[in-house]
Order: structure tokens, then sequence, then C-alpha cells
């Protein structure tokens, strides 16, 4: 038995941005357009959104979502009612609409919605329309239900949740992605690959999410290479299609340590939350691999995850492919924990933190606070 959820419609492939204006004229005439930090990149969308007729305003998200930046932009909105709000840009500037579309038309304050920091208080109203655009191949956020915001005076990351916060139509364009630099490109393809990683080993996955999973994770790791060290047009239309496979799974089924902890280092880094992931990756898989018993369902779908990697990553039989994977991504400037900015000081603290995320509820195996910091010392 399990539920499965989604946006309305996806529209996926090349040239399918182009007709944004058309879908969000069904909704109504009155637009809130969120961009990242350069209005030029925008520029296209928000012309074309006047020249539909409609009544534009926009807002820019110029970092990771933060409290801060949310109650900011929800004071400067009084006043301004949207039918739609349109999201162009990368997991950030997705996640940052979303807590928009949630809160703007809630009366309480917005702490009080968020997960750990808050009490979690249910959205009073459903929230605003919303079609995502995402510019980077990574996060998935354009299919899931959740928004992750900073916490500064808590150095947490956390969520804002309801079901209804997932966009009612997601646009997948890879001409919108590719052309990115390479730091942001590899961030985002380690992250699109391990969010079809966790949702596979979770003991929350189901037929639904393994069927995308499992066709998800060797083209991911099939294409990721190439993406990175080519920029290879093909290569950006299969990331982009695994990007949203992941989140599609992990909305579904929940993820796992690689994630629990990557909210709590991000929290006390800023670092981007996918160069996070991958460097956790590695560490959290070897992980498993002395957790998981032989003949248990969990070992057979590792070693099935394992022996992707290898088909991809490991030049012989001898190397170990999950080194390997971390050896590559490291060469291709992958940095270190510490590197990003988290001190060993910090790791005990780290573990406890992590060890009570909400992802963690669907890590294969219960961790210690020895698993934790081993896991931690590994990624350093």
């Amino acid at each position: 038995m399990f539920s499965f959820s989604g946006p309305q419609t996806i529209h996926f492939g090349r040239g399918q941005s182009q007709q944004t204006p058309t879908l969000a004229a069904g909704f109504g005439n009155a637009v809130l357009l969120v961009h990242g930090a350069s209005a030029a990149r925008a520029k296209w969308l928000i012309d074309a959104c006047n020249d539909a007729g409609l009544t534009t305003k926009t807002i820019s998200c110029l970092r990771e979502p933060s409290l801060p930046d949310i109650e900011l932009a929800l004071d400067q909105l009084k006043g301004f009612q949207p039918d739609v709000v349109i999201a162009l840009g990368g997991g950030s500037v997705i996640d940052f609409a979303k807590a928009l579309t949630a809160l703007i038309l809630c009366p309480g304050a917005p702490r009080n919605y968020l997960e750990v920091v808050g009490d979690g208080r249910q959205l009073e109203h459903p929230p605003v329309p919303m079609i995502a655009l995402p510019t980077t191949a990574g996060t998935g956020a354009e299919v899931t239900k959740n928004a992750v915001i900073s916490v500064p005076d808590r150095g947490l990351k956390v969520s804002l949740r309801d079901p209804r916060m997932v966009p009612d139509i997601a646009i997948i364009d890879a001409n919108l992605m590719q052309g990115a630099p390479r730091h942001v490109t590899l961030a985002s393809g380690l992250d699109a690959v391990t969010q079809v990683i966790e949702p596979y080993l979770s003991v929350k996955a189901n037929p639904m999410t393994d069927a995308l999973c499992r066709a998800a994770i060797p083209t991911g790791l099939g294409v990721l290479r190439t993406l990175v060290e080519n920029d290879a047009p093909d290569a950006w239309d299969s990331m982009a299609w695994v990007s949203t496979c992941g989140g599609l799974a992990l909305a579904n089924a929940g993820l796992g340590a690689v994630h629990g902890f990557a909210g709590v280092i991000g929290g006390k880094t800023n670092a981007p939350h996918g160069e996070i992931c991958g460097a956790l990756l590695p560490a959290v898989l070897q992980s498993h691999q002395r957790n998981a018993k032989q003949e248990t369902d969990v070992h057979t779908r590792l070693q099935w995850v394992v022996q992707q990697i290898a088909d991809h990553f490991a030049k012989d039989n001898t190397a170990d492919p999950i080194r390997e994977l971390r050896r590559w991504s490291q060469d291709m400037g992958l940095r270190g924990l510490q590197d990003m900015g988290l001190a060993l000081a910090d790791f005990p603290e780290v573990a406890e933190a992590a060890a009570t995320a909400s992802s963690m509820k669907g890590n294969p195996f219960q961790l210690s606070q020895p698993d934790l910091l081993q896991i931690l010392n590994a990624a350093k």
C-alpha cells in the first residue's frame, strides 16, 4: 500500500519554456515572477509575460532562501495578490517561490510554519498556484512538496512542508540549464544522482519510486562524466530527466543519511547543497556496506547501486567503485567538508543534530554517534 504525489502537469523537453505565459494566463492576470540574482537572465520571460498582457511583478532570490529573506519578501509583497507564481531558477529560487506561495495568504509568523524551529503549523490557506522552471539539473524542487529554508539564528536548514506545495506545473527545459559553470554542474549533477540513489535505498521505497530510480540511477551515472567534462547537450537532456525523477522519488519515498547531514551542514557553512551531498554520498554508501547483511533486500539493492557506479567510474575489476567516484569528483573540483567550512570541532554537534533530521527517517540503518562521526571523517 502506498500513495504517490506530483504536479498536475509536467512539460519536458527543449523549447517547452516558451509556453509559460500561456500557461500562466490560465490562472489569471497577476503574476509574481521569482528569479535568481541576475534579472537579466529572466528578461526573456518577463518580456514574454508582459507581451501576453499579464501584470507581472518580480522579486529576486539572491542566495539559498533564509527565514529573514522570506519575511522581508512577504513584507514587500503586501497589497499584491498574485494569481500565479512563476519560479525561474535553481533549487534555491524554486524553494523560495514555494515558500512565498505557501505563506503569502497565511496570517501567522513564517517561523511558526517551519519544522524543528517552529511548531510545523498547518497552512490555513491553500498555496497560490505555481509554475516552476528549473535552470539546474539537480534538486528536483520543481516536483517536491517542501521548501528548504535556512534559519541563521539557529544555524540550521529546515523544511516548510505541505502536500499542496507541489508546483501545479513543472516545465523542464534543458535550454535553460546548459552552459552552467562546471562547479555548478558538478554539484547539481551529484545532487541529482544522490536523489535517485537515496530513495531507492530508503525504508519508504515503493514500486512507483523503485521504477523511477532503477531507470534513473544508471542514466544519471552514465551521463555525469560527459555532462561535467564536456557540457554535452544529450547529457543535459538526460540529467534534467534524472533530476525530475529524483524529485518525484524523494517526495514519495524520502531520502537518507546524506540529506540528514546536508541540512545541518548547510545551515552551518552555507556551502552549496549539491556539493555537500556529493562529498557525503561515497561516505554514506560505504557506511551502508558496513551495515548491510547478506541476503537482505537492502544488501541486494546496495550491490546493484555499487555495480552501476562501477560500470561508469571503476577502471578495472580491482578498483573500488565508490572510491573511484570520490576520486573523479575531487579531480573535477569537489571540495571536502573542511574546505567547505565545517570545522573538525563541529563534527560531534553536527552528528547529533543530523541523527534527528527528518531525512534520516528514510535511512536503511539506524546510525549510532560513532557511525555518524565515521561518515563525517570519511567526507572531510
